[in-house]
């Protein structure tokens, strides 16, 4: 992969990596009223936690300023490495998508966009969580 190249996974093929490689890590961007209300990735059974870091800030979604200098210190915290692998999520793939492409900018070389996000697309009734996405192939997942 290109060194600040981002590709696309569905969250099968992250689980999967998230599961075989220990090195692996997910970086939930979305909202703190988002990770509260909607809920957040389950990674406890994996003896791992999502990252939390916030790419927009609500209400305004001004994108934050300080995001990869405030992911990489809590990257570096747990002991990520550069080349670690980083899946990164938010409600369907678009914020996750210009995160990891600013992340792999920053050097971090394996950045992966989880394509169909948490709650995936919205369904004909325009409601998310049971098409794709985290939630709808029935990942583990919590509520606060």
């Amino acid at each position: 992969m290109d060194e600040n190249a981002v590709d696309e996974v569905d969250v099968a093929s992250a689980w999967s990596s998230l599961q075989r490689n220990p090195r692996s890590q997910l970086v939930d961007v979305r909202t703190r009223a988002e990770w509260t209300y909607v809920g957040i990735p389950d990674l406890g059974g994996l003896g791992k936690r999502a990252v939390l870091v916030e790419w927009q800030t609500f209400p305004d979604q001004s994108v934050d300023p300080r995001f990869a200098e405030r992911l990489a210190n809590e990257l570096q915290a747990i002991g990520v490495q550069p080349n670690d692998d980083l899946f990164f999520i938010c409600r369907s793939g678009s914020r996750s998508l210009a995160a990891a492409k600013v992340m792999a900018a920053a050097g971090y070389g394996a950045c992966h966009n989880v394509s169909e996000g948490f709650e995936g697309p919205l369904d004909d009734e325009r409601h998310r969580g049971a098409l794709l996405g985290w939630k709808a192939i029935g990942l583990p997942w919590q509520q606060s």
